[in-house]
């Protein structure tokens, strides 16, 4: 099972000014061919499928491992998206809770399902509002099959990032950039992609975080550093794997959105609702999690119903 912390694994921005059409643009990463949820499902189905564990232990805990990596990397994207739509929407309405067409500024901009049916969140989707498809996974049983596959599917998703990252300039898609992978150099020639050169990737770089492999367990996958060894291909540097999971960043809590009733329409009365809960139960009065920009408090975006503008075929921030 997967053991998750209330953490990030890369500190994000706060909300600044929305860019609902760069968040249609960064679904790509989460829900396309290439997205997250394909590398994510991936390598969980080949980790649930693999046979004769034991006589290829190393490659079974190499596969299992990056597949708790992934989940962690849709989280992150996800988050990146809610952040870009964050006070897209007016923070009120004319009567506080509707009517009054709050979200007719957004037509024509961006996806639609994030302020129709998604909350003004992410969806499982991709840059054109398509839904992510099962048939993205690819799971052949084959060890070297699927190693195969996993080395094409990283290298569009590195492709991927950086086209989105051409085009979007919010400033949360430009902290998502952090791009991963297993060392595969043996198969096949790395694509040139020098992650070096992006001015976002330098303090994970600084940090080593490009050597590290994360063990997601206090006592299982111990055969990790078999195969997960020997130089990155970019810089030469010695892989390493890390006994621990990533100690991570607390997320921002954004702010709710009343025009698409996230929490809901009236967010003061389930906040009301939630300190008699936890007072009932003995907990303290002020939740007890903790959020990058406060306990209890909540995010001030910059509110905007501006439509978008572009240049040179990307969204302004």
């Amino acid at each position: 099972m997967i053991r998750r912390v209330d953490r990030i694994q890369v500190e994000l921005p706060p909300p600044s000014d929305p860019d609902p059409a760069g968040a249609a643009a960064v679904q790509e990463l989460l829900g396309g061919k290439f997205g997250e949820l394909s590398t994510f499902l991936n390598y969980t189905f080949q980790s649930f499928n693999f046979r004769n564990k034991q006589g290829a232990r190393p490659f079974y805990d190499l596969v299992a491992n990056i597949a708790a990596e992934e989940f962690g990397h849709v989280e992150l994207v996800a988050k990146t998206i809610n952040t870009m739509l964050t006070g897209a929407t007016p923070a009120s309405t004319p009567n506080g809770r509707g009517p009054g067409s709050p979200l007719e500024p957004m037509l024509g901009i961006g996806n639609p399902h994030h302020f129709l049916v998604g909350g003004q969140g992410a969806l499982p989707q991709n840059s054109q509002g398509r839904p992510w498809s099962g048939d993205y996974v690819f799971s052949s049983g084959d060890l070297v099959e699927d190693l195969t596959h996993n080395f094409f599917l990283e290298t569009g998703a590195r492709n991927g990032k950086l086209k989105v990252y051409e085009m979007v300039e919010h400033p949360a898609a430009r902290a998502l950039e952090r791009l991963t992978g297993a060392d595969l150099t043996k198969l096949f020639p790395s694509p040139n992609i020098p992650t070096e050169k992006i001015p976002e990737c330098k303090p994970h770089i600084k940090r080593g975080e490009h050597l590290k492999l994360y063990r997601f367990s206090a006592s299982d996958y111990l055969e990790l550093a078999a195969v997960f060894k020997g130089p990155h291909p970019e810089t030469g540097e010695e892989l390493e794997v890390v006994d621990e999971a990533p100690e991570g960043v607390p997320a921002h809590d954004l702010s709710s959105q009343p025009a698409v009733f996230a929490p809901d329409y009236a967010p003061e009365e389930i906040a009301a609702i939630a300190e008699k809960l936890r007072q009932q139960a003995g907990l303290p009065k002020e939740p007890t999690g903790e959020v990058a920009n406060g306990n209890g408090s909540q995010a001030k975006p910059r509110v905007g119903t501006r439509r978008s503008k572009t240049k040179a075929g990307g969204p302004k921030k």
